[in-house]
């Protein structure tokens, strides 16, 4: 059986659970914080969730996971079979990580965790993201999912990762970066009222204590 390593809280490891989810894949989940130890780091090289364990050993890195759950596994495809079309999804979710979760992330700190970030972070994230959101409003087709009319990877990315800039926005800067994107909107309510969805929000709620008293253990 597949074990996915990681804990609820982080948003790569639930891309990959909805996408195992939607496969209709039994998997096991193993509660993973990746420490600085031999141990920890022959499962994960860089520290970093999720990671996928099979019968032949580990995989790590979110899409390459995604890519191998979809070449080997049964169930809802989540990838076109079609060279191009392929490239097409997989061209949305990269974007999405590159120039929207990663550009919001170096603002976590603030937003979500107490921290303070320097000035000239928060102008170089800001300023990304209007970008990245721009991208996607022009390469995102929200007909109605967001390379097109069925629920594929690039809406796990959507999903997990979006949501969480637009509050970086919101706190940090006053924005609404999904303002001019009505269709994106309304993809994220339709996601949001998916089952599988719903469960990975309860799921990530009842791991939330936990997660935030080993971050406050930290300071």
């Amino acid at each position: 059986m597949l074990k996915l390593y990681g804990f609820a809280v982080s948003n790569y490891y639930n891309m990959v659970k909805l996408a195992l989810l939607e496969k209709g894949l039994p998997f096991e989940e193993v509660t993973f914080y990746p420490t600085p130890t031999p141990e920890s780091q022959a499962i994960s090289p860089r520290g970093k969730v999720p990671v996928l364990g099979t019968d032949q050993g580990y995989i790590n890195e979110t899409m390459v996971i995604l890519e191998y759950i979809e070449s080997s596994q049964t169930g809802k495809p989540l990838l076109p079979i079609d060279p191009f079309e392929r490239a097409q999804v997989l061209a949305l979710a990269k974007e999405i990580e590159l120039y929207i979760e990663l550009p919001a992330r170096a603002c976590y700190g603030e937003a979500f965790f107490g921290t303070t970030v320097p000035e000239a972070i928060k102008e170089k994230t800001r300023a990304e993201l209007l970008l990245g959101f721009a991208a996607l409003g022009r390469h995102g087709k929200f007909a109605p999912y967001v390379a097109g009319d069925s629920l594929s990877v690039a809406d796990a990315y959507f999903l997990y990762s979006v949501p969480l800039a637009c509050a970086v926005g919101h706190k940090l800067f006053g924005v609404d970066f999904l303002a001019e994107m009505p269709a994106a909107k309304a993809l994220l309510q339709r996601l949001e009222e998916n089952p599988n969805v719903q469960k990975i929000a309860a799921d990530k709620e009842a791991a939330m204590p936990a997660f935030l008293a080993m971050i406050a253990a930290k300071k």
